[in-house]
């Protein structure tokens, strides 16, 4: 818009959570697909959770334009769509009495070394998803969703920062408003020119 009060928005695709996050939704498509029963309720809870930890990244950033407040609460239902999914994971582990990864662990820290690869997708991941037993994968999507939400935490936190410091669109549009009112006076008060 020609006022700019509307910033722009959109370009998820290249939000560090955004790429986490589907990946994250591939890997849960296909753990369920190898692992669960597919009449099991869980299956459809934990593809849902995936889901809306990716969508509503996908939904926050198209409406950071026009509301910050709702890009918040939307960062915020990712976030927490994300920690259902991983308690769903460990969950997993827990009924199959098989071990949680401790974050330190040699398995863990190859996990991460993955995940810092700047092209990240589930390509880099997907031999391992698809050929590892049921309780790699889920410590390998446990890994992974961990570092989403740590990439989720941080942008909230930058969202909320920006807010206080700039406001949202109603407070830009009063700005904007207010230098146009006052362009138009300082055009008004300028001498025309002398007349003859």
């Amino acid at each position: 818009m020609s006022s700019g009060f509307v910033p722009p928005h959109g370009g998820y695709q290249d939000l560090l959570s955004y790429r986490k996050a589907l990946i994250i939704y591939d890997a849960s498509v296909k753990f369920c697909e190898r692992f669960m029963k597919p009449r099991d309720r869980t299956v459809d809870q934990m593809v849902q959770a995936a889901r809306s930890g990716k969508q509503n990244i996908v939904e926050g950033s198209m409406a950071s334009g026009t509301s910050k407040s709702t890009e918040i609460k939307l960062m915020n239902v990712a976030r927490a769509s994300l920690e259902e999914l991983l308690e769903d994971y460990r969950d997993f582990l827990r009924r199959q009495g098989k071990p949680l990864w401790d974050k330190d662990s040699r398995e863990a820290r190859f996990v991460r070394k993955l995940g810092a690869e700047r092209n990240a997708s589930y390509e880099t991941y997907r031999t391992y998803i698809e050929t590892r037993p049921a309780e790699v994968v889920a410590n390998i999507i446990i890994c992974l969703i961990h570092q989403a939400n740590y990439l989720l935490d941080r942008q909230i936190r930058q969202l909320e920062k920006a807010f206080v410091e700039e406001g949202g669109l109603r407070e830009r549009m009063t700005r904007a408003r207010l230098k146009e009112r006052a362009r138009q006076n300082a055009a008004k008060d300028r001498p025309s020119g002398h007349r003859r």
